[in-house]
């Protein structure tokens, strides 16, 4: 009953900070918006016309972006962590984020070999997330095709890492015939960015992330079965080889569409899930998702909130800020906990 009040008062705190950190984030840019004036726009009392279409059209839509990169990143981080029982696991073992960028980079960097209008026409907005999605969707349906006939977990862990290698050289080969201008271009993909959703595009985004939100809570029951081992979580009726599907499936498409719409982001999906830990002590995946979701969701508004370099008009690649940021504190708490609790 303690650890319930305990639980109860950690994620007010949470959800507190969460709304902090959304409104300290939509205030902060090249035009700092006093908070008064955030408040008026969001309930259209707000006179000042030039602020209101800065919050509306852009700066809404990349904070909301920021909270479903988090916490998106941060369940598959935690799904994969406990599929693979492996600490070092994150959302992008199984090769999504690999194939999502062999799509940007057939586009990006073998749109050269088409030339003139129509490699023009082919390095579009939409283009690229098409791209990005399809070469992680293709990689998922060659995962699911190896997972369900394989039964030991760590081998689709390893085939994961072989198809990372295998679209990372096909990228490497593309790369060394491209020119510096594709090469630059490819390489601000690899940034990673907030800020380049419409609504309309993140009402798609938000579409998918949802299925993949479903699904994994879906899964809570096999998650907290396959901490204790195999055979255990078979004693309890729990079907392994479904259980490990809708695992990989909700995972592909957090990871896979976070990556289409917001580039590669990384260290969020391995960081998360072990801050998490350390302040809910617990392994129960009913405690441990929704914990997850406001941490990555409040951890990436602050990184971006840093990323916006306040009062200038210089904005830092989002993907630097999470790696400067959080893997200090990340290797503070694990020398400090001296083990990783799972």
């Amino acid at each position: 009953m303690e650890n319930h009040k305990t639980y109860r008062l950690q994620f007010i705190l949470l959800i507190v900070v969460l709304l902090f950190c959304f409104l300290v984030n939509i205030s902060l840019g090249s035009v700092s918006i006093p908070l008064k004036s955030i408040f008026g726009s969001l309930f259209g009392t707000i006179d000042n016309k030039t602020w209101h279409v800065i919050l509306t059209d852009f700066r809404l839509p990349k904070a909301i972006t920021a909270i479903l990169v988090g916490s998106g990143l941060g369940i598959s981080g935690l799904l994969m962590q406990t599929l693979f029982r492996n600490p070092l696991a994150g959302p992008f073992v199984l090769g999504i984020s690999s194939g999502a960028s062999l799509g940007v980079a057939l586009v990006i960097l073998g749109s050269g070999l088409f030339g003139g209008l129509f490699a023009t026409a082919l390095i579009s907005k939409w283009s690229i997330v098409i791209a990005a999605s399809l070469g992680s969707f293709l990689v998922l349906l060659a995962v699911l095709a190896v997972s369900s006939k394989v039964r030991d977990t760590m081998a689709i862990l390893i085939i994961g890492l072989m198809f990372g290698s295998i679209t990372a050289a096909v990228v490497s080969v593309l790369s060394y015939f491209s020119s510096a201008e594709q090469l630059q271009q490819y390489i601000f993909w690899g940034f990673g960015s907030l800020s380049n959703l419409s609504w309309n595009e993140l009402l798609i985004f938000f579409g998918i992330y949802a299925v993949g939100i479903i699904l994994s809570i879906a899964s809570i029951k096999g998650l907290n079965s396959l901490l204790l081992g195999d055979n255990y979580a078979k004693s309890l009726g729990v079907n392994l080889k479904q259980s490990r599907l809708i695992i990989i499936l909700a995972t592909s498409l957090i990871a896979g569409t976070v990556t289409a719409f917001a580039g590669p982001i990384a260290f969020i999906g391995l960081a998360i899930p072990h801050l998490t830990r350390q302040i809910f002590k617990t392994s129960n995946h009913k405690v441990l998702l929704p914990a997850v979701f406001l941490f990555g969701a409040i951890v990436m508004l602050i990184c971006d909130s840093i990323a916006q370099v306040p009062a200038s008009d210089y904005t830092l690649p989002i993907n630097a800020i999470t790696a400067l940021v959080g893997a200090p504190v990340v290797i503070w708490l694990l020398v400090r906990q001296r083990k990783m609790m799972f």
